[in-house]
């Protein structure tokens, strides 16, 4: 096809006017459908699927670059001018319905648009959902206010990359449940809230709604981490979030067959920095220009397995849930065990927190109700650190490994691995003590899993 220069530039605007409206056109029917549905279908429709020689799944563009059919096309399309994916570092067609799919299952059942950006792990997505609020350009006397029951990377990633290495002031939360110390330690100079709910290792639940009152009420957005109850439990930006990380890695992808992140944004974000290209599209503005120039790239391969494994998400929460519910009951009766952090139990201090905001969407009243609580318990054995280690180490069903949300049920002890370099007052600050065992229970008949447990606990001698 040739074309003189101003019949080029008519048929590039034309082209990307009718593949945004084709798009939001699909997105528009997705937000009709049930979270299943989307699940499985994300924006991928007959239409989608004749455009690539009828294939039923996704693609899988594993190509790192584009063609553009004119000079016009490509000078367009790298100027964000009209839909393109350009080059893979940027955008890629197989990552992008991951993307689409994630953004709807965030905000179902809400009137949000959110839109969404993967990444390559979960720690890239913690990074590039909070490092553009550290514009060191809007103040150098910058903090940020976190719960300190996280993940040991994103400790990690606070207190050393950006409070030692860049000056930030990190204001840890003991107790992310007391609204009153969030407020005490925001003020003027803080840039975000954080926090991971439920959260990992302890399995400590947050009120979203009620902490994103506080941060909007000083002006500042709310990150959270929703990893451990994934969108068929909890939804943090109907609850008013700002922004919602996730480590795919874990029971979005299931199978443990990808390594990837993603970012989820609303709409018109609550911030005192950036521009207003960030704040309107706070995920579109990462992808297109921190993510464009920080790399953190998730490949083709990788969003195709993850497409794969979302397809059962609902179910595989649900069934995940129940077996941990059943081996959290058995746990916390053992003479072995000291305690046991779970939601689903009556002695878990934000219980009715849980109740009130994890429920399996979609799910009616009945055979135990809508509530599900995840698939992570915290477990302290009776006899201390040594005893830990003991029944960590007769385990014969249940793998040892620092992983978590999978099929297949895991165990570490967070002390001695996810946790290990905070060192003992950073443990400490987000209660996590070296007797403590992190189970995840995946998709085994909880009998056997429970069988396993009881083994490793009778053969350590714990008891």
């Amino acid at each position: 096809m040739v074309l003189v220069e101003s019949e080029a530039a008519s048929w590039v605007r034309d082209s990307g006017t009718i593949e945004a409206v084709r798009l939001e056109t699909r997105r528009a029917r997705m937000r009709r459908r049930r979270f299943d549905t989307i699940a499985v279908h994300g924006v991928y429709d007959m239409s989608e699927a004749l455009r690539n020689q009828g294939a039923i799944l996704e693609p899988v563009f594993a190509g790192p670059s584009q063609h553009f059919a004119t000079s016009e096309e490509m000078a367009a399309a790298l100027a964000y001018e009209v839909p393109a994916w350009g080059y893979s570092r940027i955008a890629n067609p197989t990552v992008g319905y991951v993307e689409e799919t994630l953004a709807l299952l965030e905000s179902y059942g809400s009137a949000i648009e959110a839109s969404a950006c993967m990444t390559s792990s979960g720690m890239s997505a913690v990074h590039m959902a909070t490092m553009p609020f550290l514009d060191v350009r809007a103040g150098r006397r910058m903090n940020v206010v976190a719960g300190a029951a996280c993940y040991g990377g994103t400790f990690m990633l606070f207190s050393e990359r950006y409070s030692a290495e860049r000056g930030v002031d990190v204001r840890w939360v003991a107790d992310p449940g007391d609204m009153a110390a969030w407020e005490a330690l925001i003020d003027d100079e803080t840039r975000f809230v954080y926090v991971e709910t439920p959260s990992n290792p302890t399995v400590t639940v947050t009120d979203v709604e009620a902490l994103a009152d506080v941060a909007h009420r000083h002006g500042v957005p709310l990150v959270v981490d929703a990893t451990i109850a994934t969108p068929a439990l909890l939804r943090p930006l109907a609850l008013g979030a700002d922004v919602v990380v996730h480590s795919v890695s874990k029971c979005l992808a299931a199978s443990g067959a990808a390594i990837a992140g993603v970012l989820v944004s609303r709409p018109d974000i609550l911030t005192r920095v950036g521009s207003e290209e960030m704040r309107s599209d706070f995920a579109k503005y990462v992808k297109l220009l921190p993510g464009r120039d920080h790399g953190p790239t998730l490949s083709a391969a990788s969003a195709f397995a993850v497409l794969n494994d979302l397809r059962t998400l609902r179910g595989r929460v649900d069934q995940m849930s129940r077996s941990a519910l059943k081996v959290a009951r058995f746990l916390a009766g053992h003479p072995a065990v000291k305690a046991v952090h779970y939601p689903g139990l009556d002695t878990h201090p934000a219980r009715d927190v849980a109740v009130r905001q994890m429920r399996l969407v979609d799910s009616e009243a009945g055979d135990g109700g809508p509530e599900r609580f995840g698939f992570l318990l915290g477990v302290e054995i009776a006899g201390g650190a040594a005893a830990a280690r003991r029944v960590l180490d007769g385990l014969e069903l249940v793998f040892r490994a620092t992983d978590l949300g999978r099929v297949k049920s895991v165990a570490t002890i967070p002390a001695i691995s996810t946790h290990l370099q905070q060192g003992s007052q950073g443990r400490a600050l987000a209660d996590v003590p070296a007797n403590l065992i992190r189970l995840s229970v995946g998709c085994e008949h909880p009998d056997d899993v429970i069988a396993d447990l009881d083994h490793a606990l009778a053969y350590a001698g714990a008891a």
